[in-house]
């Protein structure tokens, strides 16, 4: 397919984003209003226009590519460029900021990272209008949300992969030791079963979890840390978990330091150099910085 020299047009964009997000050309259609076959020729349009297959098509519907998942990724990109033009010249004249303001966090950073943030940030510009997703941090996890143009800014293990991404921006938030965390008062912690979540296991603990010969296989694996440290609180077993899951444990789990060599988690914000460069997302990042202060 040879590569054309025009550049694809904002519905064009639409359009690869509709067929992603639904799945299939006639979805797509129904979502944006048009028929099917204005839906297929666009997409075929874009695909002479870019010079790539953008989507395999099959009785299934239709599955983005590896060229179809990064052209949609930069169509979400692009696309929210338009969304908040409006928003960036109209405060830039006045000294406002407003706005969606679009978000992904992993569930602790969601509880105890943004809401202060979030909380200066109304006060100084009530404008500006968070919606805030929480997603697991795992795989691409809240820096993918970013990458993939359905969020403006993540916060993100920078540990994780995160801040080796050249397309992303990342500042550091928190520097945050992990423990071992047991039912209170139990004499030998050490024997007691794992208990462990799926989130719990990144580069930053890999090595470190490998050269301790006491801990057991995982027993069980709950669906978030928050279970864990619940499941700890009823006497069924310990587990290790990072400070920001901590900020909730009750009366009824006991904390001990690991050492010296315990390992360490950073967390951090995450953006793309276009989305930084937005009144909101500068705004967000000086309020997350603040919580360091």
């Amino acid at each position: 397919m040879a590569a054309g020299s025009t550049e694809l047009a904002p519905q064009e964009l639409r359009v690869l984003v509709a067929v992603a997000d639904t799945g299939g050309f006639s979805a797509a259609a129904t979502a944006l209003g048009i028929g099917q076959s204005a839906v297929s020729h666009s997409v075929r349009g874009s695909e002479t226009k870019v010079g790539a297959v953008l989507f395999e098509r099959g009785r299934a519907g239709a599955t983005p590519t590896p060229a179809g998942e990064r052209a949609v990724a930069l169509a979400r990109r692009i696309l929210r460029l338009y969304e908040v033009l409006g928003a960036e010249a109209r405060g830039a004249g006045r000294g406002a900021v407003e706005g969606t303001l679009r978000i992904a966090a992993f569930r602790s950073a969601a509880l105890h990272l943004l809401p202060p943030a979030l909380e200066r940030l109304a006060a100084l510009h009530p404008g500006i209008r968070p919606e805030v997703r929480v997603v697991r941090e795992i795989g691409a996890g809240a820096a993918g949300e970013v990458l993939a143009g359905r969020a403006d800014l993540g916060i993100a293990t920078l540990d994780a992969g995160a801040d080796a991404r050249p397309e992303l921006l990342t500042g550091e938030l928190v520097r945050e030791a992990y423990a071992l965390v047991h039912p209170v008062g139990h004499p030998d912690p050490r024997s007691l079963p794992l208990l462990d979540w799926d989130e719990n296991c990144g580069s930053y603990t890999r090595a470190w979890w490998r050269a301790q010969d006491w801990i057991p296989r995982a027993t069980v694996k709950a669906e978030d840390d928050a279970m864990v440290l619940t499941m700890v609180g009823r006497g069924l077993g310990m587990a290790i978990l990072p400070e920001l899951s901590l900020s909730e444990a009750t009366e009824a789990v006991e904390i001990t330091d690991l050492g010296p060599e315990r390992p360490m988690r950073r967390v951090g914000y995450v953006t793309t150099a276009e989305s930084a460069s937005t009144l909101a997302v500068r705004a967000l990042i000086r309020e997350l910085r603040a919580n360091k202060g």
